[in-house]
């Protein structure tokens, strides 16, 4: 990639057996350079994550995955997207506002026990974690892990996002006892927060609209995280499984899609509705400038396909009274407010290190929670949207640094191309549509990095010349002023 050394032949750098090895071993040997061969971290968190979610250690196992790709990026010269600084920067931001965890916000509930500083340090895992993993997607070669075998494994999790989707529609009272809860103390997995993430669900069901709706949760803990992923997961599906050289996947994307449509529906996720809108009119401006209208024609098939199924069937109601069905609105608009105006009054620069409990409701410092209204109590400030997170927490200085890095990485790719740049562009809409809604600090951001890895190979192949390239006409003009010989 952007490194001027040479890479070793595929064999040699995989550490494969050369054609000497005796025959007795070659089915260890093979074994061993399928698994120990570079990227192996992610090909077992995401062809396994079916069976960590069933285990309870779904979310905790892309954190593990992060440890071995930190230990062999210790045995290599690391390299760095341009504006990487920024993010540097954003984490030492997220350090600075450990000094603030303990302090009392104004107009919240003050803050006691270790609770917090649990949580602080699980953030900071995770922002560690998608850190090692954009370096890691960036610095290894492209013959050590093949940009289309990494697409692959996030169509794959689309494929499972999808089926998990179907499963919570179909059986959403369906309960799944994991391992981590059985092993792990009661007095951990009783807490709320430790629930959400060893306690496996299918799905959310809720009567907002008038009627129990089932919304798909399942491979994840809420909705709006299974949406977030699926939307993520989304380009690169349609990547690697739309490759001339996807075989039979090729035929059963439009399949694949199709069931998509349902759980997509009954995830009453307006976000998630529109990230998909706007990527896909991203993808085919992209493409209809570069003058390949077919995929114009693609897209517009699609739709009308799409549009068929969606009025045949009682999926459009669905969708009508989700859409005339504002009930979060008023709520969420008044978290956001609240959150930037404690913000601003309180901790402007590195903010408070994570969420505060408000005093009350929205309306009365008297009101909150009661047994007939479960829901008048209001979300804690910094929920429902990863943006008033980064206020909460980090300040307007870490909010601003958060999207500045991504927002330069989007200007930097997105006239690249490359198949890699425009699906990787594509997810970083999909974050800017979604990151005033969803808590996307999990899971998403993971896939988000590795989206913004991609587009830092294909700028690094995009901007670096060959070596024999340059070798050439240095050859060619030593041949011309040879002298010749004489006969």
């Amino acid at each position: 990639m952007a490194s001027t050394t040479l890479g070793a032949p595929a064999s040699d750098a995989h550490g494969a057996s050369g054609p000497d090895e005796p025959d007795t071993d070659a089915t260890g040997v093979a074994w061993r350079h399928r698994f120990m061969r570079p990227g192996w971290p992610l090909r077992l968190l995401f062809y396994g994550y079916p069976l960590w979610w069933v285990l309870g250690f779904g979310e905790m196992s892309f954190i593990a995955a992060s440890i071995p790709m930190a230990v062999a990026l210790l045995h290599r010269r690391l390299r760095a997207p341009r504006g990487f600084a920024v993010w540097l920067l954003f984490l030492v931001w997220v350090m600075a506002s450990a000094l603030v965890v303990f302090a009392d916000a104004p107009g919240t509930v003050p803050v006691s026990g270790s609770g917090k500083a649990f949580t602080y340090a699980y953030r900071v895992l995770w922002y560690l974690a998608i850190t090692v993993v954009l370096l890691y997607v960036g610095n290894l070669r492209e013959d050590e892990l093949p940009s289309r075998e990494l697409t692959r494994m996030l169509g794959f999790m689309f494929c499972v996002v999808v089926a998990g989707g179907v499963l919570g529609v179909a059986v959403p009272n369906l309960h799944i006892k994991s391992v981590a809860q059985i092993v792990l103390p009661h007095a951990l997995t009783g807490t709320s927060f430790v629930k959400q993430i060893v306690n496996p669900r299918v799905a959310e069901v809720q009567r907002f609209l008038g009627f129990a709706v089932a919304r798909p949760t399942a491979p994840f803990y809420y909705t709006n995280s299974w949406g977030a992923n699926l939307s993520l997961f989304l380009p690169f599906f349609l990547l690697a499984w739309r490759d001339k050289a996807a075989g039979w996947r090729r035929n059963a994307a439009p399949i694949v899609l199709l069931i998509a449509l349902m759980p997509i529906v009954y995830s009453l996720n307006r976000a998630l509705w529109f990230a998909l809108i706007a990527m896909t009119g991203f993808v085919a401006l992209r493409y209809t400038l570069l003058g390949k209208v077919w995929v114009l024609r693609a897209v517009v098939g699609a739709l009308a396909v799409g549009t068929l199924v969606f009025f045949s069937t009682p999926l459009h109601s669905v969708v009508s009274k989700r859409l005339d069905t504002g009930h979060s609105n008023a709520r969420r608009g008044d978290l956001a407010g609240t959150t930037v105006e404690t913000t601003l009054n309180g901790s402007p620069v590195v903010g408070f290190g994570g969420t505060r409990r408000v005093q009350g409701s929205f309306a009365s410092i008297a009101g909150g929670a009661r047994p007939e209204c479960p829901s008048c109590a209001a979300p804690p400030l910094g929920t429902q949207g990863h943006l008033w997170m980064l206020f909460i927490s980090q300040g307007v200085i870490g909010a601003a640094l958060f999207v500045t890095f991504f927002f330069r990485r989007f200007l930097r790719s997105w006239r690249d191309t490359s198949p890699y740049a425009v699906a990787g562009c594509a997810a970083l809409i999909a974050l800017a549509v979604e990151i005033p809604f969803y808590d996307l600090l999990g899971p998403p951001m993971f896939t988000v990095m590795i989206a913004v890895g991609l587009l830092w190979r294909s700028e690094a192949a995009r901007t670096s010349r060959p070596v024999i390239r340059e070798q050439l006409p240095a050859v060619r003009v030593q041949s011309a002023a040879a002298p010749r010989m004489s006969r």
